[in-house]
């Protein structure tokens, strides 16, 4: 056996030996008060990123892009795996979360403006973020942006996206509140590694509205890019 998954169970059996009653209330049930779709880069702890350790409150979705559609033969449709606790779990809240440095977004932007080689897996993904990052890159002031920090803008433009996609749905019930969020450990928009910063909430992006709408989480609302025109984020 690979030594990996030697000491990923061994790292188990000590998580599975504590004395642990967390599970008691819903062994048969869940009603986490949040889904959150974030990318499923290894450097982005769902879980850890709001310092919860406690089952049962966050039902946690994750793929290349935090993407929230699938293609069908009916169009784009919001994941099932989205949809689950929206329609079952009576949960009232989706976060879309991107993040500093994306992988999958660098990929599509390299994808975009170069030619890349990738498996077909990883290419049908990343067809999936290509035409709204292709709409992006035409109004992106790409030549006052190094390609990182290009990037970093379609990261939030990819986030817009998504959580456009969820407003817009028909399946998604009203009563949900989305959100969209960049989880930071590049010091892109601050000093505080690992800091959430809302960029969106219910399709609404603009920084001045949305810290008058939500001023109890006005200190973490910042954007690096207003739709063609560069911002100053909070803490730059």
């Amino acid at each position: 056996m690979h030594q990996t998954v030697v000491e990923m169970l061994a790292r188990n059996a000590e998580h599975a030996e504590r004395p642990d009653a967390r599970f008691d209330d819903i062994q048969n049930t869940q009603f986490p008060d949040a889904v959150t779709v974030c990318c499923s880069d290894s450097r982005v702890l769902q879980d850890d990123m709001w310092d919860n350790d406690v089952p049962g409150e966050i039902f946690t979705v994750g793929n290349i892009g935090n993407r929230v559609t699938q293609p069908t033969s009916m169009g784009h449709l919001v994941s099932g795996d989205v949809m689950f606790p929206l329609w079952n779990t009576d949960t009232k809240v989706a976060i879309v979360v991107g993040h500093t440095g994306c992988g999958a977004v660098t990929t599509a932007f390299q994808y975009l403006t170069e030619d890349v080689i990738q498996p077909r897996g990883v290419k049908y993904c990343l067809e999936q973020l290509k035409p709204h990052l292709k709409e992006a890159l035409e109004v992106l002031p790409q030549d006052e942006l190094s390609d990182v920090a290009a990037i970093n803008h379609l990261v939030e433009y990819n986030v817009d996206h998504q959580v456009q996609r969820l407003v817009d749905s028909d399946d998604v019930p009203e009563d949900v509140t989305v959100v969209g969020a960049v989880y930071d450990f590049q010091d892109v928009y601050s000093d505080q590694r690992g800091k959430v910063h809302v960029i969106n909430v219910g399709g609404e992006t603009d920084v001045a509205t949305l810290r008058e709408d939500n001023p109890e989480i006005a200190d973490r609302i910042a954007r690096l890019w207003e739709y063609g025109r560069t911002l100053t984020a909070e803490g730059t």
